[in-house]
Order: C-alpha cells, then sequence, then structure tokens
C-alpha cells in the first residue's frame, strides 16, 4: 500500500476510533472486545486496502468493524448454545475437575514457552501495554495513566505488539 494511503488511514482511524469503538461496546457489551474489534477492523482494512484501492475508507472501516461485531457475537451465540445443550450439573463438575491428558499439557508447555519467547522480543513498552491490557484487563486511559504516556501511544503500541506477535508466533 503506497504510504500516502497507510497515512490516510492511520488519520481515518484516528478520528473515527472513538466512535467506532462506542459502537462496538454497545453491540457487543464489552469495551475490551469491541477495543480488539476495532483493532481488527483496521488491520482487515489494512489488508483490503493493499490488495486493492478503497474508494471511502472511513464506510468500508465502519462496515467491516460492524460485520466484525456481528461475526463475534454469531460466534459467542453458538458457543453458549453448545455449551448449554444437554449439560448438567453433574457433567460441568467432571468437566471442571478433568485433568488435561499428556499430550495436552506438553502443547501447552510449548505454546507458553513459544509466547515467552515472543513476548521477550518485544521493546519493553511494548510489552508492558500488551501485558497490562490483556492479562491484567487494564482499559487504553488506565495503562496510558500507569504508563505515563498518551492513549493514542498505548493504541499504537498496542497495534504494534499484537501485530508483532502474530508474525512471530506464525514463524515459530
Amino acid at each position: 500500500m503506497p504510504r500516502s494511503a497507510r497515512h490516510s488511514l492511520e488519520l481515518v482511524f484516528q478520528t473515527h476510533r472513538p466512535t467506532l469503538i462506542r459502537r462496538l461496546m454497545r453491540l457487543v457489551g464489552c469495551a475490551a472486545t469491541a477495543e480488539d474489534l476495532v483493532h481488527e477492523s483496521y488491520l482487515r482494512v489494512v489488508g483490503a486496502m493493499e490488495r486493492q484501492p478503497v474508494e471511502h475508507v472511513p464506510s468500508f472501516l465502519f462496515q467491516t468493524a460492524h460485520n466484525l461485531a456481528l461475526d463475534h457475537l454469531r460466534r459467542q451465540r453458538r458457543s453458549d448454545r453448545l455449551f448449554d445443550r444437554d449439560r448438567s450439573d453433574a457433567d460441568l463438575a467432571v468437566v471442571a475437575t478433568t485433568e488435561p491428558s499428556p499430550e495436552g499439557r506438553a502443547a501447552d508447555r510449548e505454546t507458553v514457552a513459544r509466547l515467552l519467547a515472543v513476548l521477550a522480543e518485544l521493546p519493553e513498552r511494548q510489552r508492558q501495554v500488551l501485558l497490562l491490557g490483556r492479562v491484567e484487563g487494564l482499559s487504553y486511559p488506565q495503562i496510558a495513566a500507569r504508563l505515563g504516556v498518551s492513549e493514542n501511544t498505548v493504541y499504537k503500541d498496542m497495534r504494534a505488539a499484537l501485530a508483532r506477535c502474530l508474525v512471530l508466533m506464525d514463524n515459530r
């Protein structure tokens, strides 16, 4: 994607990000999920713009975010139905106390080792932003206050950290 198009998308995204988060929050009912969906929307729009030009970027961004929110709600509803179907309290107690298989534990250890290696490769502030947001569940304003940076910096660090983690996890 040409540099000017990426810059234009950045400006559109920064301008509309708060509105997108509010709209998605109303749809999905969770601020963290709304923020995740907004980030995913941005990444999808970037991918689409790399394949072909987009005439009206704000409309495309809002429609992409709306579609991702609907997809999220469908998956959540499907998951809730599958979980609720034919489950008794006794079944749930068995599931809750079942130990993972040795293969499952080995796979989990391998995944954790890969993730720790990926986290170690991130710049310090990006790693802090990612951990505070995803592990501790802090909002962007809370992260910004804790680290003494702007919300925009938190947003950019989170986006960069997530993108870098995806690339590094795929390469391992």
